[in-house]
């Protein structure tokens, strides 16, 4: 009986992951998908179902035989939203990289130093998170606009002439996501860090191996699961990334979570905008899913 009970206690604790994707990922997903199906129309909501029960089993099997891709046809056809995911690709593998070039040496500093001021340096990083993230991102543009804190300081020095033009371009945009991303990167790099055994480069440097050699051959390596961790915490929000374009890139910054709100709150076309959501998923679970496989392979054979 004892093991009855166990049993069925280890299954309910595999399940409860399990039964959590499928009701607030998969459910979702196949609406959005269904919805990416439909006809546009007048109407709310503004789109005509494809697949329903109102007609019977005889209704569904007619409409699955009509059924048409043309949404996801259009979005390839369509020169805007094509560019759309190339620069959200571009900007967000961009602003990954620079958030990692940022956050490494942030998180070696805390992984080196002394116990007691570790949990203050990880409050530190933490400590964003209190402030709402579309305040802060406000407070880029009372940062970054010609009159503000940055060209004031600037002037002030008398480092420039002119007020600089940051705000309302992409560099913005890469500003913004690094410094809301940061603790993402950091975080993980830091977990990685502080785990590692620093007696491996007392050895190295014993050996005549110079410390930039050192870092690239043992502590680069052994921190690499918290640079993929970081990495993949960043790049995948800033693919969809819509707040900081929208505020501090303006309109003339292309990134597809941009065009998926215009398409679905201005142009009102549901099927299109829950199209352009389906293929963006895609594109980033298809990566990652092989990435992993990948990676279990490589263990299998290590094993």
């Amino acid at each position: 009986m004892v093991r009855l009970f166990s049993m069925i206690g280890s299954r309910l604790v595999i399940a409860v992951p399990y039964l959590w994707l499928l009701v607030f990922f998969l459910v979702p997903f196949f609406i959005v998908f269904k919805i990416s199906l439909s006809q546009t129309t007048i109407a709310m909501p503004p789109y005509l179902p494809v697949f329903g029960l109102e007609e019977g089993i005889s209704g569904f099997i007619r409409n699955l035989r009509d059924l048409s891709f043309e949404n996801y046809l259009w979005l390839f056809q369509d020169a805007l939203y094509v560019n759309a995911y190339l620069s959200s690709l571009v900007i967000a593998a961009v602003s990954t990289l620079l958030t990692l070039l940022v956050g490494y040496p942030i998180a070696y500093g805390m992984a080196r130093a002394p116990a007691t001021l570790r949990p203050l340096l990880l409050m530190l990083i933490i400590l964003p998170f209190w402030t709402s993230f579309l305040i802060r991102v406000y407070a880029w543009i009372g940062i970054l606009k010609p009159e503000g804190l940055l060209n004031q300081f600037l002037f002030a020095l008398g480092v420039i002439d002119e007020p600089l033009i940051i705000l309302n371009t992409t560099s913005a945009v890469y500003i913004g996501i690094v410094y809301s991303y940061l603790p993402f990167m950091v975080l993980p790099l830091y977990a990685a860090l502080e785990k590692m055994d620093y007696s491996l480069i007392e050895a190295a440097q014993d050996l005549g191996c110079p410390p930039l050699a050192a870092f690239w051959k043992i502590t680069f390596p052994l921190s690499a699961p918290g640079v993929i961790a970081g990495c993949m915490l960043v790049f995948i929000p800033a693919v969809g990334e819509f707040v900081i374009p929208d505020l501090l890139g303006g309109s003339r910054t292309l990134m597809i979570g941009k065009t998926l709100w215009d398409e679905f709150f201005f142009n009102r076309d549901w099927p299109v905008s829950s199209a352009v959501a389906v293929v963006l998923l895609l594109i980033l679970v298809v990566p990652i899913a092989y990435f992993q496989r990948a990676q279990a392979r490589a263990r299998e054979q290590e094993s």
